[in-house]
């Protein structure tokens, strides 16, 4: 029986990306109540009916970014569907493709409040329920750019790092209280979703979105503390340990084209 099955499960940024594959997958797979917190309401719309003949889909409008907004959607989701038991923080941004100096505090701030400040937000809503049942499970969808540094993406980089550093950190929190609520950060190379379109990858693929989501739904029914995807990736922290900086830039960044992967970065408009 899959980890899905009877659950409620809540994904932020669930009405486009990986965020809605990994919907449809979770009600696949058995779950009770599928709940979708998205900024975008005519996403939000589709998605539900597109997915009502797999079973319940429940969406709210929320902007993750604001504490306030998160507090109330989920009071909502608690009165009309019930607590959560597998949250998905999926939502995220990337806003340009500018070098640091050429950034502006209102795009810093945005990225750090989606990206960053958002998830801890979110989990803060439901942790404290799942620890009382001593059940539960929270997937923090970070990236890999939070394990290696890249020019033109400084502040989103900033971003992801974090998450993976907090993440991670309440993983051990959890293990030390002997609880058997679990934590799980993926860190996932660039997705080919729309939100990094214009991003060239000459040796690294550029991921697919359904095959990744299904990594993702797999690391979670499997318990897995921390997820790479492509599973190589798992090796940069290893090689940013051994390797001379000017050597680790070279062989990444100019041999496998890493550093200049963001230069023709559109986006999703």
């Amino acid at each position: 029986m899959s980890k899905f099955s009877g659950k409620r499960v809540l994904i932020t940024g669930g009405a486009s990306g990986i965020g809605k594959i990994m919907g449809r997958m979770s009600l696949e797979k058995g779950a009770n109540a599928l709940i979708i917190w998205d900024i975008n309401q005519t996403n939000i719309d589709a998605v539900r009916a597109e997915f009502s003949h797999i079973g319940r889909v429940f969406g709210y409008r929320v902007d993750v970014s604001d504490p306030q907004a998160v507090a109330d959607a989920y009071a909502a989701v608690k009165r009309e569907v019930g607590e959560v038991n597998i949250l998905i923080n999926c939502a995220g941004i990337v806003t340009g493709n500018k070098t640091f100096d050429k950034q502006t505090l209102s795009d810093i701030r945005r990225t750090i409040d989606i990206n960053t400040v958002a998830p801890m937000v979110v989990a803060l809503q439901m942790l404290p329920e799942m620890i009382a049942r001593n059940e539960g499970h929270i997937c923090n969808i970070a990236s890999a750019a939070g394990m290696i540094s890249n020019p033109k993406m400084s502040v989103y980089a900033a971003s992801k790092w974090a998450v993976i550093g907090w993440s991670d950190s309440v993983r051990i929190e959890l293990r030390q209280a002997r609880s058997r609520v679990r934590f799980t950060t993926v860190a996932p190379y660039y997705i080919n979703t729309g939100m990094f379109a214009g991003v060239s990858s000459p040796i690294f693929p550029i991921l697919d979105a359904e095959n990744t989501s299904r990594k993702i739904i797999r690391a979670i029914e499997r318990n897995k503390d921390f997820r790479g995807i492509p599973w190589s990736f798992h090796f940069i922290r290893l090689m940013q340990g051994i390797c001379p900086t000017a050597v680790f830039d070279f062989v990444f960044g100019k041999c496998f084209g890493i550093f200049s992967a963001m230069d023709n970065f559109v986006g999703r408009k």
